[in-house]
């Protein structure tokens, strides 16, 4: 990717962070259902108690959390583990995940990622994870020199320095700009939505995570 082709991405994804107030937008968007149904049926029953009970949660700090009504399978994305490995959310079936894309350039993402690092340390599991995934598609050394300055210990390094994992995002109108996080239940459906940073360790954070896990 040439270095004018990373500014504009960089802009298009940071442009979009001034459309956080449109999140009422989103919410909306959220209360239709799938035009064709198909994807709907690819979700299980139980994926809508489990977006049931997460949505009367969506308060306090977690207030910006736009819940799916009809949950229907996660915009397939992909990004490299890591060890270099190409992972996608597949890889994540049968545990609960909440996806997380950010940049080092995101004042908003460098604030949250200490709370992403301890919601991890606290409840990440063979039920859960914190997948934190870095977008950065230039000087490809910032990010691990962040985390490491930051302290950041219980986070797995996950990166798409492609960027085509936020696009796809935003193509599919789930990303308005960074960092943007995702509830995804362990059958890999969509629960849930965030733009914006989020005090994740908070108690309102750890009961939506929780009920997100089925507990």
């Amino acid at each position: 990717m040439s270095e004018n082709d990373s500014r504009n991405r960089r802009i298009r994804i940071a442009g979009g962070a001034v459309a956080l107030a449109a999140l009422a937008t989103l919410a909306v968007l959220y209360g239709k259902a799938p035009p064709s149904g198909k994807a709907e049926a690819d979700c299980p029953a139980s994926s809508a108690q489990l977006g049931a009970r997460l949505a009367p949660l969506a308060r306090g700090e977690i207030a910006a959390l736009a819940v799916e009504k009809n949950p229907r399978p996660a915009v397939p994305i992909a990004f490299d583990g890591p060890d270099g490995a190409k992972l996608t959310l597949v890889d994540f079936r049968g545990r609960a995940v909440l996806l997380n894309l950010w940049a080092t350039w995101c004042v908003p993402c460098r604030i949250e990622m200490p709370a992403l690092d301890r919601l991890q340390a606290k409840a990440g599991g063979k039920d859960f994870e914190v997948v934190a995934v870095n977008v950065d598609t230039a000087r490809l050394d910032r990010p691990k020199a962040f985390l490491d300055r930051i302290g950041v210990k219980s986070l797995a390094r996950y990166a798409d320095p492609s960027g085509d994992s936020f696009e796809g995002l935003r193509l599919a109108g789930k990303a308005l700009g960074l960092p943007t996080s995702l509830m995804i239940d362990k059958d890999g459906c969509e629960l849930g939505i965030v733009a914006g940073p989020v005090n994740w360790d908070s108690d309102d954070a750890a009961k939506a995570v929780e009920a997100l896990k089925g507990q």
